[in-house]
């Protein structure tokens, strides 16, 4: 499971360090793609593929699936860590979350995502205005 919130830089050749405890779990190939909110996801392959296989099991002639599974595969991208442990963005992807030279990398449970730092900042201030009347919304569902 990915926890935390680190900060890192992005170097001029499109390449972040993942942090030490994610390591861990981030074996063999990953697949970064686009994320809400303008960061970028982060998966292990085989956890990408279970996220894609829920997107592909819905009914393709419904337009908002299709949107859907356009926006998380068009500019995804297979790669492995390096040995230095460092993961290379695509260019596509470093401009769909406007990264700059600082980077914030968090843990969301099954996938890390990477932000911009300052837009990670900014992201932050807003929700902890808003969590607590989201999470009372989402209770009062039996969602949470």
């Amino acid at each position: 499971m990915f926890l935390g919130d680190y900060q890192h830089t992005l170097d001029a050749k499109g390449r972040v360090s993942l942090p030490a405890k994610f390591r861990g779990e981030m074996t063999g190939k990953l697949v970064v793609a686009k994320g809400f909110e303008g960061c970028l996801y982060v998966y292990p392959a085989d956890k990408y593929r279970e996220f894609i296989d829920r997107l592909m099991s819905r009914d393709d002639f419904n337009p908002q699936y299709r949107k859907v599974r356009r926006f998380f595969t068009s500019g995804a991208a297979e790669t492995e860590l390096d040995s230095a442990g460092r993961v290379k963005l695509p260019p596509v992807l470093i401009d769909h979350a406007g990264l700059g030279k600082e980077v914030s990398i968090t843990g969301n449970g099954d996938r890390i995502e990477i932000w911009d730092t300052e837009k990670w900042a900014e992201y932050n201030g807003e929700t902890a205005d808003n969590i607590e009347h989201d999470a009372e919304e989402l209770s009062s569902l039996g969602l949470l």
